[in-house]
């Protein structure tokens, strides 16, 4: 038996094993062909509520567990990752319609993430604190309880597995709601490797669902923490419900990451490093470079050697051929790219590669003559698309590089790092790479955004994931019986 072996999972959810959902069944499409990969359940607000309910009830036993037996459980599913890890790479590649190398990125980082939170339950929980009166006096970190994780379609093994994994490291049970698209590789992969690994019964369910779903995990009292990556539209919402409710959610959301080629940069490096950025995952990923701000006097060249890249990329299917772009993820997404390139060119925008598509193939594109109004610079795209924007000034190139609602990632190329220091120092963003492009992740380290693009770092590191899943208890001990007046 294979670890996604199919007589498992076909039309169910992992929720105290795996059972028929209440919400129905869907199929697994793959994008670049359209035929289905097999049948997931799907989850309804009653598989949530029962789920939460489950999760709760086992949680206390889960936590008391030494702390040691924890660790070995996420140790092993590492290993089991890496074990299955070319079983997982097909359905990354069919499923999400990835190439080999960024199914082989999810897989050692999705391992690596399990082995990172292994080391949290030894962590030390505590500090001792002073007090005015005659007590021992510390404060501890104790598990939230309840952690409801929503993850998206785009890089789904490694943005679900980032927040399952150290939940569950620091004693929490967790309630897990994958893409639908992406069920297999971003959801099935997680329960059974946890599964085999020996978690107990009821402290993981993995359940894709709708809206309904995710509305019922935000909304259920045995909930207690929201772990949330996806849109800034959706973020928006789930942050508006979850403090309706008193809860906290840590959300990762959307981005329009600027790369900054300054004067000095090496512009052939800078050229492949800005084609990787944004084209990478066919653009579909937070982190994507979505602005091109490059100085003046290196501006055409740039902009030819970025064009002449994106021409030469081959695209199709990743499964029988060996391409640099897949698919898009559905119609609805590659509507929304075309849409947006569209109208930049009617704006005044000029196409220098790409701009066209067969299916769901989607060619790189680049569009120069670009203005803070052309609506594929000024939005999110999620595609292979990269604008070119030029600047004059250092000054300039700041203001345009802050000029937008998100602060997720930064990239500067230059010949002079500390030039480019300085630069980010004025520039609102959670994460800056000097002398790289915006997309880069490891397991550990601190992993967010600013603005539009979330609530910060709160997604990787020892520190972040002990922030984001505990709570802070006041403990204080005395000899006797402290006296009062009353």
């Amino acid at each position: 038996m294979t670890l996604l072996d199919s007589t498992t999972w076909t039309g169910q959810v992992f929720s105290d094993g795996w059972r028929e959902s209440l919400g129905g069944t869907r199929q697994v499409a793959e994008p670049a062909t359209g035929n289905s990969l097999g049948v997931v359940g799907m989850a309804n607000a009653e598989d949530v509520r029962q789920a939460a309910a489950s999760a709760a009830k086992a949680q206390p036993e889960w936590a008391a567990m030494p702390f040691a037996e924890r660790a070995a459980i996420l140790r092993r599913a590492g290993e089991i990752i890496e074990r299955a890890a070319d079983e997982i790479h097909w359905w990354i590649i069919r499923e999400a319609g990835s190439v080999l190398p960024k199914a082989q990125l999810e897989t050692h980082v999705a391992a690596q993430e399990c082995f990172e939170a292994s080391a949290l339950p030894s962590r030390p929980s505590g500090q001792i604190l002073q007090s005015e009166q005659p007590r021992f006096s510390m404060a501890r970190r104790v598990p939230a309880g309840v952690v409801g994780v929503i993850a998206p379609f785009n890089v789904p093994l490694i943005l679900g597995i980032r927040s399952v994994a150290p939940a569950l490291a620091l004693g929490n049970a967790v309630v897990f709601k994958p893409d639908p698209r992406t069920a297999v590789c971003g959801g099935v992969v997680i329960a059974r490797a946890f599964e085999e690994a020996g978690l107990p019964p009821g402290v993981l369910h993995m359940l894709p669902g709708a809206v309904e779903a995710g509305e019922a995990m935000v909304t259920d009292p045995h909930v207690r923490v929201i772990s949330f990556t996806g849109s800034t539209a959706a973020g928006r919402r789930v942050g508006e419900l979850a403090a309706r409710h008193l809860k906290r959610a840590h959300l990762e959301l959307g981005g329009n990451s600027a790369l900054i080629v300054l004067d000095d940069a090496d512009l052939a490096l800078a050229a492949s490093a800005g084609a990787f950025g944004s084209f990478l995952h066919q653009g579909q990923v937070c982190m994507t470079t979505g602005r091109h701000l490059v100085h003046e006097s290196v501006a055409d060249a740039y902009t030819e050697a970025l064009a002449a890249k994106a021409s030469a990329l081959p695209v199709g299917d990743p499964a029988t051929g060996q391409v640099a772009l897949g698919p898009i993820i559905d119609s609805a997404q590659r509507d929304k790219i075309h849409g947006l390139v569209t109208a930049s060119v009617e704006s005044g925008a000029r196409l220098a590669a790409g701009g066209t598509y067969e299916g769901l193939f989607y060619r790189p594109t680049v569009l120069t003559d670009v203005t803070p109004t052309t609506p594929a610079y000024a939005q999110e795209v999620f595609g292979p698309v990269a604008p070119v924007m030029r600047f004059s000034t250092l000054d300039e190139a700041a203001r345009l590089a802050a000029d937008t609602e998100y602060g997720l990632s930064l990239g500067i190329l230059t010949a002079d790092p500390l030039r480019a220091l300085e630069l980010a120092s004025r520039i609102p963003s959670g994460i800056v790479h000097i002398n790289d492009q915006t997309v880069n992740d490891e397991a550990q380290i601190p992993f967010g955004g600013v603005g539009a693009s979330g609530t910060g770092s709160r997604f990787g590191g020892a520190d972040a994931n002990v922030d984001a899943f505990t709570e802070t208890q006041w403990v204080t001990m005395r000899s006797d019986i402290a006296p009062y007046p009353f």
